[in-house]
């Protein structure tokens, strides 16, 4: 177990923004940041982060908390992975008691994929660095790729000895489970008919230098094996098959080490394999990153789009692959990202260019030679074409299809103007052409929405409007006053009620200071005003107590040991006002009046009417007793009296129209 020492400290160092800012590209939002939603795909920033507060919130997803919160919601973390995480990410040195075999055996079934796979990559390390074998066929090839050691010992590179099960006896003499390694993909595991009860077990990444793919936290997910021998039927690469932890379509090769670059060029290079990534970062491009061979998926284009709106494909001189390759130009155009290609010299990729350009070379070469993609296209599709009429329509008619996954509007009429300039074509048959392809998407779009099977058809009431709950915003308010001014200490004007010389009841006013937190319980209390929503009723008694017992009262300290959906109803409310803050506006010399220099008032108002409202309530209830009863109602009628006058009196307080 991690000791307290430790979570305080880490709870103490990590800035929330910080860590986010790793996976989610922030931008500034007057006091908070924004960005896109990293659960959810969405085209307009939904995602808020206060960094007064150490507090974030996805409006989209509804999901929020404090730091530990986001990394057990996006990495999947345990909570004690979680604080290993942001440990070595802020150098705290971690005080960890021992853990029992009894322990051990309750670690997780994803956790336990994990520590095999962090197992399996410190093996091939060893194997690669460590072994005559090693050293003279994984080390050697990595040699000649033009890899230093340390860019080998960075990226965790590795060798699988050409032995049948010499990995897998390994993990199972160092304790892992034959049933993780199969999970893994590690590990092939097929029944033998001689010995139903010893299943035969088979390296599967035996004889191939290995690379490790990561997380975006650092994780070890899976890997890609490249053979070195000449075996026909041996696929040249191999990638770790689908599991609970690797998905293949969701992952990209190197963002780990590319994230923060990429966040901080905005801009990201996309190549096709692990050599390209290593290459280029080696040479010191750091913002680049590799589909691992494989097609480009919307998940891996959507992770890039988290981090940067441009990204710039990488390909090879070989023209064969360039016209196959356009059809990832389209999936990343519908995100709404900025594309531009650029292509090597034939016979050159990005590995070996960038292996034998200096870096203010390779940098050169990709700013002059990165296009925008109509340019690319119409250019590689326009050769295709030479002087045939049909096959040049049908160039322009591709190009336009581009145009049409574009979901900005401004953009699409842009890039048509662009695209007639370098067509000769007129713009006007160009929109016309785009007109009839958005037709006929949202013709396509219908009849597969009709097609899907329907139990029933419902016709649809006129939509009512629908009515605000007082008592719950209300009770919302003093839950989010307490959060955030909750140990403050101010002075109230408390009122009184009196009767004067002629015996009416009137309301005089009374100075108090106290804390806010004070004011707000003795007020309930003295009204016993019990909170109707059970979520609201438990965030106040438990805050109420901390409050009390806190000399000094942080958010973060008091959601650290919350459940994780009480820690998301905290981070919404917090964070709903944040979504509609003022800022910015001194510059027009408009100056809104800050909460902070009339908290006072901001509770007296909040208490004051709750109070009106359960009267006005009561009243209603007291009323319909009237109407149902044939006895004697006086003295039922004398108390509405009373809360009226009471009523009454409240309103003018706050300044209202009695209504």
């Amino acid at each position: 177990m991690i000791g307290k020492t430790t979570i305080d400290q880490v709870y103490e160092t990590a800035r929330l923004e910080e860590v986010i800012g790793d996976f989610v590209q922030l931008k500034k939002s007057g006091s908070n940041f924004k960005g896109l939603s990293p659960f959810t795909d969405e085209r307009s920033p939904s995602f808020m982060v206060s960094p007064v507060k150490q507090i974030w919130k996805d409006f989209s997803s509804g999901k929020g908390g404090n730091v530990v919160a986001f990394l057990m919601e996006h990495e999947h973390f345990t909570y004690p992975e979680a604080i290993k995480y942001l440990a070595k990410k802020y150098n705290i040195e971690v005080e960890e008691t021992e853990q029992s075999n009894e322990q051990k055996e309750q670690a997780s079934e994803r956790e336990s994929m994990y520590l095999v796979s962090e197992f399996a990559r410190d093996h091939f390390q060893e194997m690669l660095l460590e072994t005559e074998l090693g050293k003279a066929i994984g080390f050697s090839y990595f040699k000649e790729r033009g890899f230093t050691l340390e860019t080998i010992k960075k990226f965790e590179l590795g060798y699988c000895l050409d032995q049948w099960d010499g990995f897998t006896k390994a993990a199972l003499d160092k304790g892992y489970k034959l049933d993780y390694l199969s999970k893994t993909g590690l590990t092939i595991v097929k029944e033998d008919a001689n010995n139903p009860n010893t299943p035969r077990t088979f390296d599967r990444f035996k004889a191939r230098v290995m690379f490790p793919i990561h997380s975006l936290s650092g994780r070890v997910l899976g890997f890609g094996g490249r053979i070195l021998t000449n075996e026909k039927k041996a696929a040249k690469y191999l990638n770790s098959p689908e599991s609970d932890i690797y998905h293949k379509s969701k992952v990209l090769y190197g963002i780990y080490y590319a994230k923060q670059a990429i966040a901080k060029e905005d801009t990201c290079y996309l190549v096709e394999g692990y050599t390209d990534v290593i290459q280029f970062h080696q040479l010191g491009i750091h913002n680049v990153v590799s589909s691992s061979g494989t097609a480009l998926t919307p998940e891996q284009i959507r992770l890039i789009n988290r981090l940067t709106k441009n990204i710039t494909v990488l390909f090879d001189g070989d023209a064969a692959g360039l016209r196959a390759s356009l059809r990832g130009i389209d999936l990343i155009l519908e995100q709404g990202m900025n594309v531009k290609i650029c292509t090597f010299p034939e016979g050159e990729d990005p590995d070996s260019f960038a292996k034998n350009n200096e870096l203010e070379e390779v940098q050169s070469y990709l700013k002059e030679n990165s296009k925008d993609f109509i340019q690319f296209k119409a250019s590689l599709l326009v050769k295709e074409a030479s002087n045939d009429p049909i096959k040049r329509a049908d160039t322009v008619r591709d190009i336009v299809n581009s145009i049409a996954k574009i979901p900005d509007r401004i953009k699409k009429e842009i890039y048509i103007q662009e695209c007639a300039q370098i067509m000769n074509i007129s713009e006007a048959v160009l929109f016309n052409t785009l007109a009839q392809i958005d037709k006929k998407d949202i013709t396509d779009s219908q009849k597969q929405e009709k097609s899907k099977p329907q139990a029933f058809n419902v016709v649809r009431n006129e939509e009512v409007e629908e009515k605000v709950d007082v008592q719950f915003e209300l009770e919302r308010k003093i839950i989010e006053l307490l959060l955030v001014y909750g140990d403050k200490k101010e002075k109230f004007e408390d009122l009184v009620l009196k009767e004067n010389e002629e015996g009416v009841l009137v309301m005089e006013p009374e100075s108090v200071e106290s804390t806010v937190f004070k004011k707000i319980f003795l007020d309930l209390q003295e009204d016993e005003i019990e909170f109707t929503n059970s979520q609201f009723r438990d965030i106040y008694y438990l805050l109420i107590a901390a409050l009390n017992q806190a000399e000094e009262f942080a958010i973060q300290g008091f959601m650290m040991g919350l459940e994780q959906e009480m820690a998301n109803n905290i981070s919404s409310l917090l964070m709903e006002e944040e979504k509609y803050a003022l800022h910015d506006w001194e510059r027009k010399d408009i100056y809104p009046k800050a909460k902070e220099t009339s908290i006072a008032q901001l509770v007296s108002e909040t208490i004051l009417t709750l109070r009106c409202f359960l009267i006005k309530k009561r009243m209603l209830t007291l009323q319909n007793e009237t109407q149902d009863k044939q006895d004697d109602n006086k003295e039922v009628l004398e108390e509405i009296m009373n809360y009226l006058q009471l009523n009454t009196l409240l309103n003018k307080k706050l300044n209202r129209v009695l209504s």
